[in-house]
C-alpha cells in the first residue's frame, strides 16, 4: 500500500521562490472570471501545526526560599518580630567575588535598600570603577563632585562624599571611572591595604550597616574592602561557572584574615538568579550547600525581569516594585543579614 501523502508545510506558502499552489487549499487563490478586475478569494484556515505546550515546569514561589511557597515563608511567626537592626558601631559587610555578572551590585543596591527600610541606617560604598551601585540608585556623578577614589587617594573626608538617596535612611559613597586608576596611584603608599578602613573609622558610629560593591577582581581595591569588612557575602550565581573562582576567593579572604584583618568572617553565600525550571540550578544549589552548609542564606535570589529594569529607573527594586518576587526575596534576605550581624555582634561579646 502506497504511504499516505504527508501535508504541504505551512511555512512553504512564505517561500518567496516557491511555486503557485494549484490546489484551492492554497493560502492566497485568485479567481480569473471577471476580465476587468481580479476578485480575491477567501483565505481558508492556514494548515499551521498546532501548539504544543511547553513541559518546562513554571516558575513557582519556592525559587526564592526554602524550596516552600515565598508566601509561607514571610507569614513564618518568626517574621512577625523585627529584626535587630541598630548596631553600637556600625557593621561594614564587603560583597564580593572576583566572577563578574554574579549580582553583586544589585545585591549590595537591593540589600541596602531593604535594609534601610527595615529602619537600620545604611551606608553603601560605590566601590567599582564601572560606578553602576551609584547610577542605580539614581545617583549621577557631576564634575569636581567627591567620590572614593578622592578619599582614598586625596585629602577628601569621606563624609564630605556621602551623598543622600531617595530611600529614607539610605547613603552612598558614589564612584565613577576615576576609582580605575587608584590601584595604580597607589602602588607606592604607606599601608596602601588600610586606606578603605582609616576612612571609614571616623562613620561607624553614624551608621548601623555599612556595605561595600567590590569590583570584579581581586586587586587591590577589593584586597582594601576586605580589610575594612567585618564580613563578607559571596553571591553565587546558579550556574557552574560561577563556582569555578570561589577558591581563590577563599584563599584571599584566609590571607587577609591572616595578615591584615583577623575579624573578617563570612556572613554568607547568596544564591542568585536561580531559575527553579532547571535541573542545573538545583544542582548548583545542592553543591553550594553540601560544601558550605550553614553558611548559605536560606534566602535564594530569583531570576527576574523586573530586577533587571530597576536600575533603568535608578530604583533598588524593593521600590521599583515592591510586590515583585525579587523585592519580597531582598526583603527577606535582608532579615537574615541582620540577624546574622546581631549574632556576630552577640558572639563578639560573649568572647570578650
Amino acid at each position: 500500500m502506497d504511504a499516505p501523502e504527508e501535508p504541504t508545510p505551512w511555512y512553504r506558502y512564505w517561500a518567496t521562490d516557491a511555486e503557485p499552489d494549484p490546489e484551492p487549499d492554497a493560502l492566497f487563490h485568485v479567481k480569473h472570471d471577471d476580465a476587468e478586475a481580479a476578485e480575491l478569494a477567501p483565505v481558508p484556515e492556514a494548515t499551521v501545526p498546532p501548539v504544543v505546550e511547553a513541559t518546562i515546569a513554571p516558575v513557582t514561589e519556592a525559587a526564592v526560599v526554602d524550596e516552600a511557597p515565598l508566601e509561607i515563608a514571610l507569614d513564618d511567626p518568626a517574621d512577625d518580630a523585627p529584626p535587630p537592626t541598630h548596631f553600637a558601631r556600625g557593621r561594614v559587610v564587603t560583597i564580593a567575588n572576583q566572577k563578574g555578572g554574579v549580582g553583586k551590585t544589585t545585591t549590595a543596591v537591593s540589600l541596602s535598600a531593604a535594609l534601610a527600610q527595615f529602619g537600620a541606617r545604611v551606608l553603601l560604598v560605590d566601590f567599582d570603577p564601572q560606578g553602576n551601585a551609584s547610577s542605580g540608585l539614581g545617583l549621577r556623578v557631576q564634575q569636581g563632585q567627591p567620590t572614593i577614589y578622592h578619599v582614598l587617594v586625596g585629602d577628601v573626608d569621606i563624609v564630605d562624599a556621602i551623598e543622600p538617596t531617595s530611600v529614607r535612611n539610605l547613603f552612598v559613597v558614589p564612584a565613577n571611572g576615576d576609582l580605575a586608576g587608584a590601584e595604580i596611584e597607589l602602588v607606592s603608599a604607606f599601608s596602601r591595604e588600610q586606606r578603605l578602613r582609616k576612612a571609614l573609622e571616623s562613620v561607624r558610629g553614624e551608621f548601623d550597616v555599612i556595605l561595600v560593591d567590590c569590583p570584579p577582581t581581586l586587586g587591590l581595591l577589593t584586597v582594601n574592602a576586605l580589610t575594612a569588612g567585618d564580613g563578607v557575602i559571596v553571591p553565587i550565581q546558579c550556574e557552574y561557572y560561577a563556582l569555578e573562582g570561589l577558591g581563590a576567593l577563599q584563599r584571599n579572604a584566609d590571607l587577609i584574615r591572616e595578615q591584615l584583618n583577623p575579624e573578617l568572617e563570612v556572613v554568607g553565600y547568596l544564591l542568585t538568579m536561580l531559575d527553579a525550571r532547571t535541573r542545573l540550578s538545583q544542582q548548583v544549589v545542592d553543591e553550594v550547600e553540601a560544601h558550605f552548609g550553614e553558611q548559605v542564606f536560606k534566602t535564594r535570589i530569583p531570576r527576574s525581569v523586573r530586577l533587571a529594569e530597576a536600575p533603568g529607573f535608578g530604583q533598588p527594586i524593593t521600590i521599583f516594585d515592591p510586590g515583585s518576587r525579587a523585592a519580597l526575596a531582598y526583603t527577606r534576605l535582608a532579615r537574615e543579614v541582620l540577624e546574622r550581624l546581631a549574632a556576630s555582634v552577640a558572639a563578639e561579646g560573649a568572647a570578650t
